[in-house]
C-alpha cells in the first residue's frame, strides 16, 4: 500500500510539457544528434514539383520509409533531379514536422546510388525519348558537303577545341564559330541548350553568319561527367535543331543520348572535324580529274562530230555538180540566143519589107482606084441585070413585081453599105496608121536586138582580147624575141636533141625576125659558158 502511495507522489511531482514543447524538444534532439546525413533509398511518390516550387516524396527500402522534401531554392541546383523509382543517395539533414509528429529529411543534394542506378535511369530515358521518335533514322539529315561556316559547342579552354581547329586547318580551312559552354557540372545542360538554340536563332546573311553545321564536343570522362549530355532538354534541343549536328562527346566507347538524336555521331572530336569537311587537296585533285575527263570527253565528242561531218560532206554532191546541168543549159541558151535574135529580126525585116512594099501610098491609091472602078462596074452590071430581070418579071409576073423590086433594092443597098465600110479602111490615113502601129511594135524589138548584139560583141571582143594576150604569153615567138632560136630539120620537124643531127644535115634556124638555112658540120661543139639566170625571167628557166 505504501509503495503505491510513493509512485503517485513521484508522478505528481514530474514536470508537465505541452505538445509543442515535446515536438520542439524532439526536433532539436533529432537535428542535434544526426545533423547532416547521407541516406540511401528508392524514391517513391514523386509527382513533380508542387505549385509552390518545393518537391515532396518518400525514400524507402525493404523495411522502412522516410519522408523527404527539397526546397525550391535547392531543387534548381540539383545535378540529378528526382525521378520515380530511382535509387539515390540523398544528402541532407534530419528534422521533424511537428504538425504531424513525423520526422523527415531535408535534401540538399541527390546522386544516383552507383553506376547501375545511372544506367537504369539512362535506359529508361532512352526508351521514353525513342518512343517519341526523337531517335528515328528518317529524322536525320545529310551533312553539307562543304560547309562555309562551322559552329563548335565546347569548352574554349580544353584540348578538344584545339584538336578540332587543327584538324580543320589541315583538311580544309573553314570559318569556325565557337560557343563556349561548360561541358560538365550543374549548368552544363542548360548552357548546351542555349548554345544550340542561339546558333539556330541566327539569321542567314546577317551580321553574324549562320553556321551550316554544328559540332557538340567534349573529351572523355565517367558517366557522371558526361551526364549533362544525357539530359532530356539537351536531347530535345539537338532533335529540334534546324542545323545538322555532329555529336562528338567522349571517347569512342562513350555513348550519350545526344548521339542518338544527332544527325551523325563521331567517335572523337578529331573524327568529327574529319567528317565535317573533305580534304582540300583530294578535292582539288578530284576536280582536276573531272576537268581532264571533261576535256577528253569534249575532244572525243568533237572528233566524232568532225568525222560525222566529213562523212556527211563526202556523201553530198559538189556544188559545181549541182549546177552543172543548169549551167550547161544556160550556156546553150546563151549561145542560141544571138542566132535566134538574128533570125527573129531577119524574119521581122522580111515581113516588114513585104508589108512595106504592099502598103506604099501610090500602090494603095492605085488599089483604091482599081477597087472603086470595079465597084462601079459591078454596080452598073448589077443595075443593068436587075432592070432586065425586073422587065422580064414584070412581063411574066406582074402581081409580084413590087415585092421583087423591093428585095433586090435591099440587096443592092446592103452590098453598097459593105463596100462603103471598106473604103475608110483602105484610105491613105488608115494605112499610115497601120504602118505607124507596126513600126511602134518593131521599134522595141530593134532596140533590144541592137543592145543584145552590142553586149554580145563587147563580150566576144573582150574574150578575143584575153585569148590573144594568153596566146602571146604562151607563144614561143616571145621567147625568140629575147635572143633564142628554133632549129628545124629539112622536113620542118622540130629538132630537140643534138643526137638527132648528123654532119651534113640541112637545117633551118628560125629567129625572131626570120629563118636562116644552115648545114651541120663535123667540128666539135663549142661549149658556151652558161648564162646566169635572171630572177625576174621565169620563162628563161623554162627554155
Amino acid at each position: 500500500m505504501s509503495h503505491q502511495v510513493d509512485m503517485a507522489d513521484t508522478l505528481s511531482n514530474a514536470a508537465e510539457f505541452s505538445v509543442s514543447e515535446i515536438a520542439q524538444a524532439v526536433k532539436r534532439t533529432v537535428e542535434d544528434e544526426f545533423g547532416h546525413v547521407r541516406v540511401r533509398g528508392e524514391i517513391s511518390g514523386f509527382r513533380g514539383q508542387h505549385s509552390s516550387g518545393h518537391a515532396y516524396f518518400t525514400l524507402k527500402d525493404e523495411s522502412a520509409a522516410i519522408d523527404a522534401v527539397v526546397w525550391k531554392g535547392n531543387y534548381a541546383k540539383l545535378t540529378f533531379k528526382p525521378e520515380e523509382g530511382l535509387e539515390v543517395i540523398a544528402t541532407g539533414r534530419l528534422t521533424t514536422f511537428p504538425r504531424s509528429s513525423k520526422y523527415q529529411i531535408v535534401i540538399d543534394n541527390i546522386e544516383p546510388a552507383g553506376a547501375g542506378a545511372l544506367m537504369a535511369l539512362l535506359e529508361e530515358r532512352k526508351r521514353k525519348l525513342a518512343a517519341e521518335g526523337l531517335f528515328a533514322r528518317e529524322r536525320k539529315r545529310a551533312l553539307p558537303y562543304l560547309p562555309r561556316v562551322i559552329g563548335v559547342i565546347t569548352s574554349p579552354t580544353g584540348a578538344v577545341i584545339r584538336d578540332i581547329l587543327h584538324r580543320l586547318a589541315d583538311r580544309f580551312p573553314s570559318h569556325v564559330m565557337v560557343w563556349p559552354v561548360r561541358v560538365q557540372g550543374d549548368t552544363c545542360a542548360a548552357e548546351v541548350v542555349n548554345a544550340i538554340e542561339g546558333f539556330n536563332a541566327m539569321v542567314p546573311g546577317g551580321a553574324m553568319p549562320r553556321p551550316d553545321l554544328l559540332i557538340v564536343a567534349r573529351g572523355g570522362g565517367s558517366i557522371e561527367d558526361l551526364w549533362g549530355f544525357n539530359e532530356e532538354a539537351v536531347v530535345r534541343a539537338v532533335a529540334a535543331s534546324g542545323i545538322p549536328i555532329i555529336s562528338a562527346v567522349g571517347h569512342e566507347t562513350d555513348t550519350t543520348l545526344i548521339d542518338y538524336a544527332s544527325d551523325m555521331r563521331a567517335p572523337t572530336p578529331t573524327a568529327a572535324a574529319e567528317a565535317a569537311v573533305p580534304v582540300r587537296a583530294e578535292l582539288v585533285g578530284y576536280v582536276d580529274d573531272l576537268g581532264g575527263r571533261q576535256r577528253q570527253a569534249t575532244r572525243r565528242v568533237t572528233a566524232t562530230a568532225r568525222d560525222r561531218l566529213r562523212a556527211a560532206v563526202a556523201g553530198l554532191p559538189r556544188a559545181v555538180d549541182l549546177v552543172a546541168l543548169q549551167r550547161q543549159q544556160l550556156d546553150h541558151a546563151a549561145s542560141n540566143l544571138l542566132g535566134n535574135l538574128r533570125h527573129s529580126v531577119q524574119s521581122l525585116r522580111v515581113r516588114y519589107a513585104r508589108i512595106d512594099s504592099k502598103l506604099s501610098p501610090r500602090l494603095l491609091h492605085g488599089q483604091r482606084q482599081e477597087g472603086s472602078e470595079r465597084l462601079r462596074n459591078l454596080s452598073l452590071r448589077a443595075e443593068t441585070g436587075l432592070r432586065k430581070t425586073v422587065d422580064r418579071t414584070r412581063l411574066t409576073f406582074d402581081p409580084r413585081a413590087g415585092l421583087l423590086r423591093t428585095s433586090v433594092t435591099r440587096l443592092v443597098e446592103r452590098r453598097q453599105s459593105q463596100l462603103a465600110g471598106l473604103g475608110p479602111k483602105l484610105s491613105p490615113a488608115a494605112l499610115k496608121a497601120d504602118l505607124r502601129h507596126a513600126h511602134s511594135m518593131l521599134a522595141p524589138l530593134a532596140a533590144r536586138l541592137r543592145g543584145g548584139m552590142a553586149s554580145q560583141m563587147s563580150e566576144s571582143r573582150a574574150a578575143l582580147t584575153q585569148s590573144d594576150k594568153l596566146l602571146a604569153s604562151l607563144s614561143y615567138r616571145s621567147v625568140l624575141a629575147r635572143g633564142y632560136a628554133v632549129i628545124k630539120d629539112a622536113e620542118g620537124n622540130l629538132v630537140q636533141q643534138r643526137a638527132n643531127l648528123s654532119p651534113g644535115d640541112a637545117i633551118a634556124i628560125e629567129f625572131a625576125d626570120g629563118d636562116v638555112g644552115a648545114t651541120i658540120a663535123g667540128s666539135p661543139v663549142i661549149k658556151k659558158k652558161p648564162r646566169p639566170q635572171s630572177e625576174n625571167d621565169p620563162q628563161e628557166s623554162l627554155f
